[in-house]
């Protein structure tokens, strides 16, 4: 039976797809065929066995029609067995060579989304810390890996389904009317009959299977939602076995009936269509047999039984050709989205003569700075001040006044709109970005561990880092006890980001990681905010020998830690509104001594 281009091809756009149809202009395809020049050796050889196979694939119906006329009905019986072994033998050249065109063609597209993969990856990665903030990260995901795979799918099967299908119906149709014009046109004539019950039954399929993934979507909101550890304990606690077993059970029912829908409508497709397809070849045989009966046509039975043989070969290129349309368009939507990220600009890159200085000391200096992440909203307004080399200053304020976008500066994660921010310096623009970064450890609140061991969230800062390295960070870093007990110490696994650790744990892994990096400035951003007293002051007996001993700036938590700074910035409304040291500050009166009452006072009286 031919191929169906219904739900399983998804023969039809969705509405979605409908409204973001993308438009296909020359340099879109030009940016396209871009990718697939570099192998345009491999492809040439591709389309030669396209033709090959598509040519061989119809010899042996042409075959049958001799083997009937000369074989069978002339009683020759070694025609008959030399037809026979060629039509065999042409088979088995045709079969040979779909393989190799199917090794090539996947080894083409295995290449090409290869190449896009890397590209993808490597721009990505150039992208500013903004890029990541704004974007959704499941779509990002999905670029690439999704929509990447799909290009792979374009190239070994829809661009290759094109050639091959329009190469065996020109063939087929080219060999009918060579055979007898009458019959060709009456075979040709039939074909859009049988075109009309397939995508009619493929819609009504593709309906239905559209209702089951909604239908499916539920179940596993469902699911995610009360056999969570989470949700697991609310519906515990809230009495709701009951509720949610029938909700479930009444979602499972509507899928089984869906289901059913949907394959009961492949088995009435599959009756029309079986009728349909004969429709054809009785219409050739009848119109043959008037030729031969009535009009003394010179046709045999086997140029009939050839006719009726490459009509049936015919139906499965004409549908597949009458889909290609929805598929076409895929592709083109999947390029699109594609060249979308890669067009998208890096914000933050090396300057063209970007500088990398044989020392850093640490001195950072910010000069007027303005910043905002929209222009609707302006973060930081008119921000200097000046770090000296083995200072460290704390930066206390307000929720939402800009603390930690004033350290992402730094480091470049965010460029200034206006102003400059200085290392040793030069402006940090004009600094290498290794170098820089190199240069600059975080500590940030949110602490982020790979799902590996200790040992390799360790040699992410240092890969070469020898054991007695590694031990002498953790015990700097107040994690080492910890470490000891696991049964696996160094090599016991953290879990996914770090789930089988606690807040405090994580975040003195995290001090024991930068600390291995052993940059000249060290910046702590709330690293001991949301925990307990214990973990916060572990953590605290970590951090105070490095704001001693090394250039250090602290978005403070805790009063002891903004003590031990030189100088204390205090920011509200992304201004430094107040600036000295604690003594001073406490007795001005202003946002500082707000803080220091209703923040700093309490949680130092812990």
């Amino acid at each position: 039976m031919p191929p169906m281009g219904g739900p399983m091809g998804r023969g039809y756009l969705t509405e979605e797809e409908k409204a973001n149809k993308p438009k296909v202009t020359l340099p879109l395809l030009k940016r396209i065929f871009s990718y697939l020049w570099p192998y345009w050796k491999q492809l040439l050889i591709v389309l030669v066995c396209i033709i090959i196979s598509s040519v061989l694939g119809l010899l042996p119906s042409v075959l049958t029609g001799r083997i009937i006329d000369e074989g069978l009905i002339s009683r020759d019986l070694k025609m008959l067995i030399i037809l026979i072994l060629a039509s065999l033998g042409v088979s088995f050249g045709s079969n040979l060579i779909q393989v190799a065109e199917s090794y090539l063609n996947n080894w083409i597209a295995q290449h090409i989304t290869f190449d896009l993969r890397n590209k993808m990856y490597g721009h990505l990665q150039k992208m500013s810390q903004g890029f990541f903030t704004s974007n959704n990260q499941g779509d990002i995901i999905t670029r690439m890996t999704s929509d990447i795979s799909g290009v792979e799918r374009v190239i070994s099967s829809t661009f290759t389904s094109i050639l091959s299908n329009s190469i065996t119906l020109i063939c087929a149709v080219v060999i009918m009317y060579r055979e007898n014009w009458i019959l060709a046109t009456v075979g040709v004539l039939v074909i859009p009959l049988f075109t009309i019950p397939t995508r009619l039954a493929g819609k009504t399929r593709w309906e239905l299977t559209r209702e089951a993934q909604e239908c499916n979507d539920e179940i596993n909101g469902i699911l995610n939602e009360t056999l969570s550890v989470s949700g697991q304990l609310l519906v515990k606690l809230f009495g709701k076995e009951k509720y949610e077993y029938n909700r479930y059970e009444k979602v499972n029912a509507k899928m089984i009936k869906l289901h059913i829908k949907e394959s009961m409508a492949g088995r009435w497709f599959r009756v029309v269509i079986n009728t349909f397809s004969s429709v054809g070849p009785m219409l050739i045989y009848l119109v043959g047999g008037i030729l031969m009966m009535k009009y003394d046509a010179n046709l045999s039975v086997g140029d009939i039984t050839v006719l009726v043989a490459l009509l049936g070969r015919m139906y499965g290129p004409v549908n597949s050709l009458l889909n290609m349309q929805v598929e076409w368009i895929r592709s083109m939507a999947l390029f699109t989205r594609i060249f979308e990220y890669f067009d998208m600009p890096v914000d933050i890159e090396n300057a063209p003569d970007a500088i990398t200085p044989d020392k850093a000391l640490g001195n950072v200096e910010f000069k007027n700075v303005q910043f905002s992440y929209t222009p609707e909203r302006q973060i930081l307004k008119d921000i200097s001040f000046d770090l000296k080399s083995g200072n460290s200053i704390a930066i206390v304020g307000p929720s939402g006044s800009g603390k930690s976008t004033i350290i992402n500066l730094i480091p470049r994660l965010y460029d200034v709109c206006g102003g400059e921010v200085t290392f040793d310096g030069i402006n940090v623009k004009d600094l290498s970005l290794e170098f820089l970064r190199e240069n600059i450890g975080i500590v940030s609140q949110e602490t982020y561990l790979f799902n590996g061991t200790i040992r390799e969230n360790l040699l992410y800062a240092k890969p070469d880092a020898t054991e007695e390295e590694l031990i002498e960070a953790c015990k700097k870093a107040n994690i080492y006890d910890f470490v000891k007990k696991q049964d696996k110490c160094l090599d016991a696994m953290v879990g996914n980001r770090g789930l089988k650790l606690s807040g405090g744990e994580k975040q003195r892994i995290s001090i024991a990681r930068i600390l291995l990096k052993n940059p000249v400035l060290f910046i702590f951003d709330e690293a001991t905010s949301s925990l307990d007293s214990i973990s916060e002051s572990k953590i605290q007996e970590a951090i105070d020998p490095i704001i001693h001993s090394r250039t250090s700036i602290l978005i403070a938590h805790r009063l002891s830690t903004i003590l031990a700074a030189d100088e204390i910035l205090v920011i509200k409304d992304g201004r430094i509104v107040e600036r000295g040291v604690h003594s001073e500050l406490v007795k001005a009166g202003g946002t500082y001594t707000q803080l220091y009452e209703t923040q700093f006072g309490k949680l130092d009286d812990k």
